[in-house]
């Protein structure tokens, strides 16, 4: 079964070596192609389980409310059927759900696509001429082309994650709130407005840095491989002492980008945080007042 998904992609795949795109969206879609129809199946899937998630939420607040207003004689002769539909989807849908979504995920895309990115690049590469390597780091070049394949691949599963979040456990959120008291709405509205906001204020920054830290990582590790690979230039003709001045003058500018891009982690962590309490306090708040004004049920509060 492992094998069956692991070689539904071929990593290596043939044809001309080609420039690729310059503009972004072209560029992650040109390595993303021998892959798309998985990454869209993929996200079909990840959908229909964050689907049946929230639908086990609202199967958790009929439970509550069948059990504050039935009887103990007659609650499984009036639910029964009610309770076993709802094990049935929890025990054997939900994770044949996520098992066909694991494998697609971990076995067919996670280490394919990657290696789909270097495998492109790498004979890309190959195809430049003798004035490029001698004006490059060797180590530089391949450390390039190994970090723009696993940067591809974050990047894609990392926004289609967060589409699939969006839509449906937003969507699925808004539609359970909305049928228990349309007025529980407007907090996960107010919520989402700031998440975009958030958004829109440190996604660009984060961009930059991380391109900057990708450029300091690939010159510091350019270094450090050129150092080895003519070691013996070095002990014969070199001062130690240069070549290790050298060598940290590229792991500081590394560094300066780590730090950088390391507040901006902890100022959008502690946004997203604030954000989020200020979301669970307002929605308990207005639930609590609905019920004391009589307006929804127990197990509306409990989803």
């Amino acid at each position: 079964m492992f094998r069956y998904f692991e070689t539904l992609v071929n990593p290596y795949p043939a044809g001309k070596p080609e420039t690729p795109p310059t503009g972004l969206l072209a560029f992650i879609l040109y390595f993303s192609r021998p892959v798309l129809p998985l990454l869209i199946l993929m996200s079909l899937l990840t959908a229909m389980v964050s689907a049946a998630e929230v639908l086990f939420f609202s199967y958790l607040g009929e439970l509550v409310d069948w059990l504050s207003g039935a009887e103990r004689e007659g609650f499984f002769a009036e639910y029964g059927w009610r309770l076993g539909g709802m094990a049935a989807i929890v025990v054997v849908g939900l994770p044949l759900l996520v098992l066909l979504q694991s494998l697609l995920t971990h076995q067919a895309v996670f280490g394919n696509y990657p290696m789909i990115g270097r495998w492109l690049a790498h004979r890309h590469m190959l195809g430049q001429s003798m004035a490029f390597y001698q004006d490059e780091f060797a180590g530089r070049v391949s450390q390039k082309v190994m970090q723009t394949a696993l940067a591809i691949r974050e990047t894609v599963m990392k926004l289609l994650g967060l589409l699939v979040y969006v839509v449906v456990y937003f969507g699925g959120a808004m539609l359970l709130m909305g049928i228990a008291e349309p007025w529980l709405m407007l907090p996960l509205v107010i919520w989402l407005v700031g998440y975009i906001a958030i958004m829109w204020v440190f996604v660009p920054r984060l961009r930059r840095v991380s391109m900057e830290q990708a450029d300091a990582r690939a010159r510091m590790t350019g270094r450090i491989v050129d150092s080895y690979s003519n070691i013996q230039t070095i002990k014969l003709f070199a001062d130690t002492r240069r070549e290790q001045e050298y060598a940290r003058d590229a792991m500081e500018g590394f560094m300066v980008t780590v730090h950088r891009q390391m507040r901006l982690a902890t100022l959008l962590s502690v946004s997203l945080t604030l954000l989020n309490s200020l979301l669970l306090t307002s929605v308990a708040a207005m639930a609590i007042g609905a019920w004391y004004f009589q307006a929804i049920s127990l197990g509306a509060i409990a989803v």
